[in-house]
């Protein structure tokens, strides 16, 4: 079970932002890296202390934390209860740290040098409703770059390995020193020593790997996951990149999807709705079998509670509503024409809506609350 986020912080559950972010200011120097080298203890609490105030600093995260707990974020790649790396958290949080590790907080270390992190790839998965409803795993082929076998690398005779380079100025207010990005090395504080033939400038070279994407549950068209660290590699033992997983979904040949909620549109006879009767209908988990009472009207909703789609929030599943319509004939053969003008008039077939056969707009309504 995850640790509560305010216990990680040692706050309350009415701590003010102020609070929180002096909280993890704390705990972060605590465990920092640089304070403790080779302590893979305090390098998890770092994170975790990361990924607390990642959700308790933000007003919404931290609305549905208080509310749902960890649920609330089961199945979302990224941060937001998702786990964090090491180059994540620097990038986002440096600023909290000010000078506090010597004025460099761009990688590990320290003292300047950061760690290279290679580019991201994206890639489009198309999902099934059946897949959308039920999470899968898809394994794709991804081109990628990777360090080729052989390659080494010595230290940026620019920097020294520190990965900036610090300039000393004159000015009207005295000498000011500012320190750069190293141009030679990128930063990374190394250069390229040997490389094989077919390796490019970096020591890089293309090469296919398939990648298997665990796709939660409840996904929608246009979101896009993250699996950390299949992107492309990056040179000098820096850190990989991100492989983005752009979603699409096919559409359904009969149920449509609104939200986590299914719908399905059931066409019967008019002696069907007269007499009722019992239907085979579709649903994520295979078909359904439903019945009808006799004198059902056109228009009828019916809700199947939890037939529908989970939610990626875990929240539930929502419900499949089947939207009954009478279907009337545009022929008929004389025997059947005979006894529909019978019928005219007939005290039996004057319609009588009940208060509990509700207007169009009613049923609108009650879909959408």
């Amino acid at each position: 079970m995850k640790q509560d986020y305010y216990e990680i912080l040692g706050i309350s559950k009415g701590a003010s932002t102020a609070e929180i972010k002096k909280a993890y200011r704390k705990k972060a120097l605590e465990y920092h890296p640089d304070k403790n080298p080779g302590d893979t203890k305090a390098e998890e609490m770092f994170k975790k202390a990361a990924e607390a105030y990642e959700v308790l600093s933000n007003p919404d995260k931290r609305a549905r934390y208080d509310q749902f707990g960890h649920a609330a974020f089961d199945g979302a790649g990224g941060f937001g209860g998702g786990g964090m790396n090491m180059d994540d958290i620097f990038s986002q949080f440096g600023d909290i740290f000010g000078s506090a590790f010597g004025g460099g907080f761009g990688g590990f270390g320290g003292g300047g040098q950061r760690r290279v992190k290679g580019s991201n790839l994206r890639i489009r998965v198309k999902l099934t409703l059946e897949e959308v409803a039920n999470g899968v795993e898809k394994k794709v082929k991804v081109r990628r770059k990777k360090q080729a076998a052989g390659v080494t690398y010595q230290t940026c005779t620019t920097c020294g390995g520190r990965g900036q380079v610090t300039k000393i100025t004159n000015t009207i207010l005295g000498r000011m020193q500012t320190a750069t990005t190293c141009s030679t090395c990128g930063g990374s504080g190394q250069i390229l020593d040997k490389k094989p033939h077919d390796a490019d400038a970096q020591g890089l070279k293309i090469e296919e790997e398939t990648v298997a994407i665990k796709i939660p549950a409840g996904v929608e068209e246009g979101m896009q996951l993250k699996v950390p660290g299949k992107g492309n590699e990056a040179p000098g033992n820096g850190v990989p990149g991100d492989l983005l997983v752009a979603i699409e979904t096919h559409d359904h040949e009969t149920l449509k999807r609104e939200g986590d909620n299914l719908h399905y549109d059931l066409y019967v006879s008019i002696s069907e709705a007269v007499l009722g009767t019992s239907k085979e209908i579709d649903a994520v988990g295979g078909k359904v079998r439903i019945k009808l009472e006799p004198g059902i009207q056109s228009g009828k909703i019916l809700r199947l509670r939890g037939k529908g789609i989970s939610s990626i929030n875990g929240y539930g599943s929502g419900d499949l509503l089947v939207h009954v319509n009478v279907w009337t004939p545009k022929e008929l053969n004389k025997e059947q024409r005979d006894f529909f003008e019978r019928m005219q008039g007939n005290d039996n077939f004057e319609p009588r809506p009940e208060k509990s056969d509700k207007s169009f707009f009613e049923k609108v309504k009650d879909m959408f609350s």
